[in-house]
């Protein structure tokens, strides 16, 4: 709605992760050198955990993007399977076929078959769930006996969770301690600093086409910073709102205000302001939206 009036090739706060968007800020780095480095070593569990909206999902597809070749990777990015469902999902990812006639107990020597298989090829087998919280308890017990899957001199299949925090809480209770144990690299991410915030606001709007002055100033990044607790995913739908604001007034830029009026029609965000000023700003995000929405059909009829 608003790129060609800012000057944008491609909308810069998407909510879809999109590794094109990538912006090398220190908690995102960080966790891929974490991956990078588990990944050489070639042994256990691999875990990445971050509050929803921290951009774990994004680091995922990174990571998988940028697998050297010699890896071969199984993605799960909904892994709320069955312990059956679960084993056929992995033998799928690793190029078996399915077969109704193949019990459990035969599909995971085929599963270990095909690991040696593509070892002996000289690939490193790395399966990858993404939302792993979803994980059921029996599902995570045959995650843990899928690394009981080895040679003499290394593991057959190593494995990398990317999960909310509600998983680490999981993993305290008792039953869970061998899994726990074999967790051999963890890292959470935490959430955007204020300055990573604006540098992060300002890359995606260069790297959607913006030039030119800036659209968000300084005082806004703050503030949408401190609304937003550092998350990215908040950071774009404030912004994205933000903009539609200023595009709804015909502004050339984002104002303070348009920020504030995001900020009330958000959920999740953390500052609070007055609901009389809310009102001021014309009945809302929603009111400004319908009405550029009817500026622009009416524009079309003409």
């Amino acid at each position: 709605m608003y790129l060609q009036h800012f000057g944008l090739a491609e909308t810069p706060f998407s909510l879809t992760p999109n590794t094109e968007f990538f912006f090398g800020l220190a908690p995102h780095v960080e966790a891929l050198q974490v991956l990078q480095t588990a990944l050489q070593t070639g042994e256990g569990f691999i875990k990445v955990t971050g509050e929803v909206g921290t951009g774990k999902t994004l680091i995922c597809r990174k990571l998988i993007n940028e697998l050297p070749k010699r890896f071969h990777c199984a993605y799960l990015p909904n892994p709320y399977l069955s312990p059956a469902e679960l084993r056929w999902a992995v033998a799928l990812e690793l190029g078996l076929k399915y077969s109704a006639d193949i019990d459990q107990m035969q599909l995971t020597g085929l599963i270990q078959q095909q690991l040696l298989a593509l070892c002996a090829h000289g690939h490193s087998i790395v399966l990858v769930l993404d939302e792993a919280q979803a994980l059921p308890d029996e599902s995570l017990e045959a995650l843990r006996l899928f690394t009981n899957l080895e040679t003499e001199s290394r593991k057959l299949l190593q494995v990398v969770l990317f999960a909310q925090p509600e998983l680490d809480q999981r993993l305290t209770q008792h039953n869970f301690r061998q899994l726990r144990q074999r967790i051999t690299f963890s890292y959470s991410l935490r959430p955007l600093t204020v300055d990573e915030a604006g540098a992060y606001v300002q890359h995606r709007l260069s790297v959607a086409g913006r030039e030119g002055k800036p659209l968000f100033s300084l005082s806004d990044t703050r503030l949408l910073a401190k609304a937003s607790k550092g998350i990215p995913r908040l950071i774009n739908i404030l912004a994205h709102k933000a903009l539609l604001l200023s595009f709804g007034e015909g502004a050339d830029r984002v104002e303070y205000r348009h920020v504030k009026a995001a900020i009330i029609d958000t959920d999740d965000t953390r500052l609070v302001f007055r609901t009389r000023w809310f009102w001021f700003m014309g009945f809302g995000v929603i009111s400004v939206i319908a009405g550029a929405a009817i500026h622009l059909m009416i524009g079309g009829l003409a």
